[in-house]
């Protein structure tokens, strides 16, 4: 019985790391609403079309036109 409880510790934090991945995600590409996104996170883990609503917020941020941006002028000096 001793070996589950280190299963059951595994699944309880990769489910909770799922969970809040739009926010480990807002870290990266949306800084600015990551508190309002984490926040979203709590209760859109009970849907998944709203968690994946969540997600896609997430990855709307600045950080894609930015490397973007970053990319295209140095192609052009080139």
């Amino acid at each position: 019985m001793s070996e589950n409880y280190g299963l059951i510790a595994f699944v309880i934090i990769a489910v909770i790391i799922f969970w809040f991945l739009p926010a480990l995600i807002a870290l990266v590409f949306n800084r600015k609403q990551f508190k309002y996104i984490l926040l979203a996170c709590i209760p859109a883990g009970l849907s998944f079309i709203l968690w994946g609503g969540v997600l896609v917020w997430a990855l709307g941020g600045k950080a894609v036109s930015k490397y973007a941006d970053k990319a295209c002028s140095e192609a052009k000096t080139q």
